[in-house]
């Protein structure tokens, strides 16, 4: 197997015209557009949700919404997109603007994300025609529900003319809207990082504070290799709001706010008191060594000092897998056969676990070992991504 080529924005955005007119043939072309980035994790990984720090970078693979105002209540969209369900006409959906029909919950289910963003638009909305195209690999732990958001955000924006001059807020915006209309009690990091990301740069975003500091990444010998393990997931499984609950069970054991603000010092005396169960002990030792890792991971890159960066992230994915346990068989799997490569740094599971991508630092010249020997002896079908550090959301008025 080979490294995929990401399709371009100005490629997606040429496709997004002849859908456009195929799905709306008594439409005028479109004149607005919204871009949201997909991300990559590099490292703090379920810390967002306990108010700690992570350490993101916006991707070249974006989702794109494509349209114009329609002069009507009644707003009409399509996605080009594959995961819809199996059923006639799923891939379109029509809905009245709040201000004529109240917005709910319903099918199919990818329509939510965007009448979600909608309901949490501070603004009048318009009724208007648009589709949806994507190069973010779906269910793949690369936000593709964060970039779809914050795409369709920007799009209202456009259409609209009202432009959101706080960004944190934007980012809280889509956060609502996939709480509310998704049923996903995700953290900020996705949507954050889809809004405010900067080319060539990750962010260290402080999920309590939500200030954030630009991280260079200028090293050009090194590549971040992203392999979709092609398991598949739904964030709002049981496993992860179970995971979720159980550190607000820890943060109450330790009588802290959230985890950010617990120690190990503190948590393993709790643990040698007996108050604290097994379980629960692992998943607050996860978060509390994680948020360090994640402050440490931003100060060592700022340096250049790439081999401390890949053995954080090799301790993330073991904590990961042994204390979090949102590993799977199938990550593991990616994580050892990349790990064994001469000229990798390390490698990690990234996003909210169960299946979806593993992230990995490596020298650019043994990228192509890298997939050669995943792809020998994975037992799946990977693919693979090289990425760099992308900037955040667009508005664009064509």
């Amino acid at each position: 197997m080979s490294i995929i080529k990401t399709e371009t924005a100005e490629a997606l955005i040429e496709r997004g015209f002849a859908f456009f007119a195929k799905h709306f043939p008594n439409s005028e072309k479109p004149d607005k557009l919204g871009i949201g980035p997909g991300r990559v994790n590099l490292i703090g990984e379920h810390t967002d949700y306990n108010d700690g720090f992570v350490l993101p970078m916006a991707l070249p693979m974006v989702t794109i919404v494509l349209g114009r105002a329609n002069n009507s209540d009644n707003c009409r969209v399509v996605t080009a997109c594959n995961d819809f369900e199996e059923t006639e006409d799923s891939n379109k959906t029509e809905f009245k603007i709040p201000s004529v029909k109240p917005l709910y919950v319903g099918t199919p289910k990818w329509a939510n994300y965007v009448k979600g963003v909608i309901a949490c638009f501070q603004s009048i909305i318009v009724g208007f025609d648009a589709v949806i195209l994507s190069s973010v690999p779906l269910g793949g732990g690369l936000s593709s529900s964060a970039s779809l958001e914050v795409a369709t955000y920007s799009f209202i924006e456009a259409i609209t003319g009202n432009k959101t001059i706080q960004l944190v807020q934007k980012a809280k915006a889509c956060q609502n809207a996939e709480h509310m209309f998704a049923g996903v009690p995700c953290g900020i990091m996705d949507q954050f990082i889809s809004v405010m990301g900067i080319e060539g740069h990750a962010l260290l975003i402080d999920c309590k504070s939500l200030q954030y500091e630009p991280v260079p990444m200028t090293e050009s010998n090194y590549v971040f290799l992203i392999t979709n393990s092609n398991i598949h997931h739904e964030l709002s499984s049981s496993q992860y709001q179970l995971r979720r609950y159980q550190c607000e069970e820890a943060s109450d054991l330790l009588n802290v706010q959230s985890l950010r603000s617990a120690t190990m010092e503190i948590l393993n005396k709790v643990h040698l008191n007996g108050k604290i169960n097994e379980i629960i002990y692992k998943r607050a030792r996860h978060v509390i060594t994680e948020i360090e890792r994640t402050k440490t991971a931003a100060d060592v890159l700022k340096r250049g000092d790439y081999k401390t960066f890949g053995q954080l992230m090799n301790a993330s994915h073991n904590s990961l897998r042994d204390d979090f346990e949102v590993s799977c068989p199938e990550l593991d799997q990616l994580v050892e056969l990349a790990r064994k490569v001469p000229g990798v740094l390390g490698s990690r599971m990234t996003g909210g676990g169960f299946g979806g991508c593993t992230v990995t630092l490596v020298d650019r010249t043994a990228v192509n070992t890298v997939v050669s020997t995943i792809s020998s002896e994975y037992k799946g079908t990977p693919k693979f991504y090289t990425v760099s550090p992308s900037c955040g959301a667009k508005i664009v008025k064509l």
